[in-house]
């Protein structure tokens, strides 16, 4: 029999220690960390080489400035490059894997109704603060550098593209549609919690195993979406966009999480004395093994002298990429669940705003890049900068906002 919308069927609970509230110190530093990367990728991201410095108003085509706020003609770097291709090939995939951990233990203490109420609160009213304001300030210095003048032109301009950018709130509003479907689900097959559940129950044992399988999954709906839209496509409907061809790679990670999680945090695939963690080694080497293969893959497809058609190029990119993707973010859950057992007052505040910081940090990164373009400094002492004062900046920005009760209860 199906249960009432509004409460789970307990007889189909995949584990009743999924329920504890306890703190995880390693899950939680993870996502504090991954935050920090989203910070710093951005903060790097005026120094990619390859980008057209030049700059044309913003309801020209291509619409660069979407991905590229600011461009630095005078100072690019290949170790930047280096740096924001590897968080590209994993950071976003692991934070909706790290996102869904929790999901089920979440609706077995709410169920299903007020698990909506918390996540339209804590994911809805943040996503439309970031659209309504934190997206147009962070994209006014795009503006600026065009050449062009004056706020009611910027908002003329902005108004007139047909969509409505968000930079990086699209996260946010697509892990809220992930818990919109997820939630419709349990509450029509309520055994679909354990049976995500089971899929990770020998996972603590036989990491390699589920690896394999959840590469594989990945790679089942990343391959057809690359080989139809390409790499690079993003969707935009209204203040809705997404990365086209990853939508349902990053629904792969976020229900394995879901899964993991049902099963139990630190009792699976997480756990402490797990082979996932007492291996962190292995995974880390295998981790630069694959992601040296991804790198040099790409440059033979890339070159001038390639035999490779479009189509084949993406499907190889495509398996590459979903490989690793899945090997980075494998030896990044060893890393932090082998050695981050502590907690710390600093690392503990970080934690506390790392929401915060996502909301906001993006206005902080597109004035400072262009606060920077007239000084002579190198690309990698500018990157640092820039990421030293975002980080500071959302940071203290996030504390003080948060003191505000009625901001606490939402970030």
């Amino acid at each position: 029999m199906t249960p009432a919308f509004g409460a789970p069927d307990l007889a189909s609970q995949p584990v009743a220690h999924a329920a504890s509230r306890r703190y995880n110190v390693a899950v939680g530093y993870l996502r504090e960390f991954l935050v920090i990367l989203v910070l710093a990728h951005h903060s790097a991201v005026a120094y990619f080489r390859g980008v057209p410095t030049s700059r044309s108003p913003l309801l020209e085509t291509p619409m660069l400035w979407r991905a590229f706020p600011v461009v630095d003609p005078h100072a690019h770097s290949a170790l930047l490059a280096l740096f924001l291709g590897f968080n590209d090939t994993f950071f976003m995939a692991l934070m909706f894997f790290v996102s869904g951990l929790f999901v089920w233990p979440s609706l077995m203490r709410k169920g299903n109704a007020p698990f909506l109420r918390d996540r339209f609160k804590r994911l809805g009213i943040p996503f439309l603060f970031a659209a309504a304001l934190v997206a147009p300030l962070a994209y006014y210095p795009s503006y600026l550098i065009a050449g062009q003048r004056g706020v009611a032109g910027y908002l003329h301009d902005w108004l007139s593209f047909g969509d409505w950018p968000t930079g990086p709130a699209w996260f946010i509003w697509l892990l809220l549609a992930f818990d919109l479907v997820v939630t419709a689900i349990f509450a029509f097959a309520p055994g679909f919690a354990g049976a995500l559940s089971r899929l990770a129950r020998n996972a603590r044992e036989h990491p390699v195993h589920f690896f394999a399988m959840f590469v594989a999954a990945s790679m089942a709906v990343y391959l057809p979406m690359v080989a139809v839209f390409g790499p690079a496509k993003w969707t935009s409907i209204g203040p809705f966009q997404f990365q086209t061809a990853r939508l349902f790679h990053y629904a792969v990670y976020f229900l394995a999480g879901i899964g993991v999680g049902a099963y139990g945090v630190d009792r699976g695939l997480l756990a402490p004395d797990g082979k996932l963690a007492r291996h962190w080694g292995r995974w880390t080497l295998a981790m630069l093994v694959i992601f040296g293969a991804n790198i040099a893959l790409m440059l033979m497809a890339t070159s001038r002298h390639s035999a490779l058609s479009p189509g084949a190029a993406n499907l190889i990119g495509g398996f590459v990429f979903a490989l690793t993707c899945g090997a980075i973010s494998f030896a990044f859950l060893a890393l932090f669940v082998r050695f981050v057992t502590r907690r710390n007052s600093i690392f503990d505040s970080l934690s506390d705003n790392e929401y915060g910081m996502y909301l906001i940090h993006y206005m902080f990164v597109s004035w400072l890049q262009m606060a920077l373009l007239a000084m002579a400094l190198g690309p990698i002492t500018k990157a640092v900068a820039v990421f030293s004062g975002v980080l500071l900046l959302s940071w203290g920005t996030s504390a003080g906002l948060r003191r505000l009760p009625a901001i606490s209860q939402v970030v």
